[in-house]
């Protein structure tokens, strides 16, 4: 059935589902009532055509400047990542009252991709307008997020702001045993006083 092959498909094109998982999907979306399939098909096209970057933080918003952006009172603290998902993980904690700023990708020659492709010329400007104390750079602990950070933390020190980097280390719930060397590094070298 070649509509049921192409559905298939572009459903094998989410991340993390293959043929399987997509042909599962596939077979739930067809047992489902048309009306709810028209919601769900036009609630992709909506968010496609509502959704777009924040004029502050590039984070995804509806609105010309997203929630976060908005809110009053917070902290001269500029938490930097590598995409929005990212900004969702952090704000479940809800330990931070600072801004973020969305780069959009990190630094990664074999990928073609250098400081010009991602979006760091409006942090500077901000980090200047918005009179920020603080940068902290959460990218992901791997060669490109550490590269990416290095050459952020190289950029902003001449400015004279603190810039800070999350700790690394040994996460809850894991055993010593099992942890490689340059993890159990970085949780030795960020360990804090108790």
């Amino acid at each position: 059935m070649e509509s049921l092959d192409k559905l298939i498909n572009e459903l094998s094109r989410l991340p993390a589902v293959g043929k399987k998982t997509a042909q599962r999907y596939a077979y739930f979306l067809l047992g489902e009532p048309l009306e709810e399939v028209k919601e769900f098909a036009l609630s992709i096209v909506e968010a496609k055509q509502k959704i777009h970057y924040c004029k502050i933080c590039a984070n995804f918003t509806d609105k010309e400047i997203c929630d976060i952006c908005a809110k009053p009172n917070k902290a001269p603290i500029i938490c930097v990542v590598k995409e929005p998902k990212d900004v969702t993980a952090l704000e479940k904690v809800r330990d931070f009252n600072g801004s973020y700023h969305v780069l959009h990708g990190v630094i990664n020659p074999l990928e073609n991709k250098g400081p010009n492709d991602i979006n760091i010329r409006s942090l500077l400007t901000r980090v200047n307008e918005e009179k920020i104390e603080e940068v902290i750079v959460a990218t992901n602990p791997d060669v490109e997020g550490e590269a990416t950070a290095i050459y952020i933390a190289n950029l902003l020190k001449p400015l004279g702001v603190k810039v800070t980097r999350l700790a690394q280390g040994v996460s809850m719930g894991s055993e010593l045993e099992y942890t490689d060397a340059l993890t159990l590094s970085k949780a030795l070298s960020s360990r804090r006083e108790m």
